[in-house]
């Protein structure tokens, strides 16, 4: 077994570790990767395919979707065949694509959906060789052959403790730091070269992408983070009254940096659930719920699943949800917890001023950006998509309403920080959510809902923080 962790420390420590890969260096290592990426591209005939990718992804984290980022079937069939044969780190590379629906044209965005949890299984007998390695030869009586899903970082299958007790277990990849360090090596000489010669790709700031995308991999490596992501979520959601949402416990004892053993929990993802569920279960009361549960956490405690994916989102025969893989979690301080609250209420009334502003109190605008002159050009934007539809605005508008809005910020030097990346991506998500199960259902109304539905002493502590 391993020791515990200082926690906060360990984090601290990724964050310099993500920050020294992301500069350009010449490490043997990275020479290694650099050569065996460009074999890669060149035998998949798509030689320009790292660059095309990786401008694809930046674009998904907020940078304006210019100069890589096209949408020909030969750059995107380049791009997806990289990913197949480049292993984990552009495997993560294609699942932020996946996640950029209403920001990417739909062909990226559907090229690359099975990076979510469709990436190449290991074979089982690896999977039982690390268990047996991490926790011993019994610490689980059966593990089925099976897996349940298989992403970038790892691999999930159903296992049962010696009592009987079912749970999941989920392996970590033989290898995968090394090889992961090596290709984010490379990704940042590679980011750092093409920046130096196109102005287009400069304003994709692929650098600061790069540094973005060790850090989110990086932390995703030690499944003793992910322990705690699932405690601490947990007794968030009891904090703040939110019994519709359950999140797996980890079994004590069963957990290393490698291998993470948790409390099974069924549930249907919410993009099967309209097939797979009873008639009865009501999309947009789930809608609503879903809506209040991320906006709740965020703003009152500033800890977040960073992941809604359907896979990641199960929706349960009673109604409610299980939340799983909470690898990547979005955390802010107090003060971005106020200037998300203004961002979100000068979004809900089309305020370019009061978004500007709250953006520029989260660290994601300039001190020194025009903010007039960003007010003004977001202000007509925001005129021309014309919010409101007949009365409402549904979530199948808010992808491209958030992607246009990214797209003027970046070329005004928006640089969006971890935390807000990822609240973005959630919003994303529930676009997909409830284009999944209440495609109709109107933003603001069912936010206003969500609100109403909270216990007078949430209400209140979320009123003071969007007030704040």
């Amino acid at each position: 077994m391993e020791r515990t962790i200082d926690i906060d420390r360990e984090r601290a420590r990724v964050a310099r570790e993500a920050g020294a890969l992301a500069r350009p260096r010449i490490w043997t290592d990275t020479i290694g990767a650099l050569a065996t990426t460009a074999w890669r591209a060149v035998s998949s005939a798509a030689p320009d395919a790292p660059l095309v990718l990786l401008g694809a992804a930046a674009s998904a984290a907020g940078a304006p979707a210019i100069g890589p980022v096209r949408s020909e079937p030969a750059a995107i069939a380049g791009a997806q065949r990289l990913v197949r044969r480049g292993g984990p780190a552009y495997i993560k590379l294609g699942q932020f694509v996946a996640s950029a629906d209403g920001i990417l044209p739909p062909a990226w965005v559907q090229a690359f959906a099975w990076c979510r949890d469709d990436a190449p299984r290991l074979d089982t007998r690896i999977v039982r060789d690390v268990i047996a390695r991490e926790l011993g030869e019994d610490a689980l009586a059966v593990v089925e052959e099976e897996a349940l899903a298989a992403g970038s970082i790892g691999q999930v299958h159903r296992a049962w403790l010696p009592d009987g007790t079912p749970v999941v277990v989920k392996v970590r990849r033989p290898g995968l730091r090394r090889r992961l360090r090596s290709d984010i090596g490379a990704l940042a000489l590679a980011a750092a070269g093409a920046e130096r010669m196109s102005e287009d790709v400069a304003a994709l700031n692929l650098p600061g992408f790069v540094e973005l995308f060790a850090q989110l991999t990086l932390e995703e490596l030690d499944f003793r983070l992910e322990a705690h992501n699932l405690v601490q979520s947990a007794a968030i959601y009891r904090d703040c009254g939110l019994d519709f949402v359950q999140v797996p416990r980890p079994i004590d004892g069963l957990v290393t940096s490698r291998v993470l053993v948790m409390e099974h929990v069924a549930g249907v993802p919410y993009d099967r659930a309209g097939e797979e569920l009873d008639a009865d279960v009501d999309g947009e009361r789930l809608l609503q719920l879903a809506i209040g549960g991320v906006l709740t956490s965020t703003l009152l405690h500033g800890v977040f699943h960073g992941d809604l994916h359907a896979g990641n989102v199960l929706v349960r025969h009673d109604g409610t949800f299980a939340l799983v893989d909470f690898g990547i979690c979005g955390r802010l301080s107090e003060e971005q917890r106020a200037a998300l609250g203004a961002y979100l209420m000068g979004f809900a009334a089309g305020d370019a001023a009061a978004q500007i502003h709250a953006l520029r109190r989260f660290g994601a605008i300039p001190a020194d950006a025009d903010a007039d002159a960003l007010v003004a050009e977001l202000g007509a934007e925001l005129e021309r998509l014309g919010h409101r539809a007949d009365g409402a605005v549904t979530f199948e508008r808010l992808g491209d309403t958030v992607g246009r809005q990214l797209a003027i910020l970046s070329r005004n030097g928006f640089r969006m920080p971890k935390g807000l990346v990822l609240f973005f991506k959630n919003l994303l998500y529930l676009s997909s959510f409830a284009a999944a199960i209440a495609p109709q259902a109107d933003l603001f109304s069912t936010i206003e809902r969500a609100l109403g539905d909270l216990d007078a002493e949430h209400a209140a502590r979320l009123g003071a923080a969007l007030a704040a």
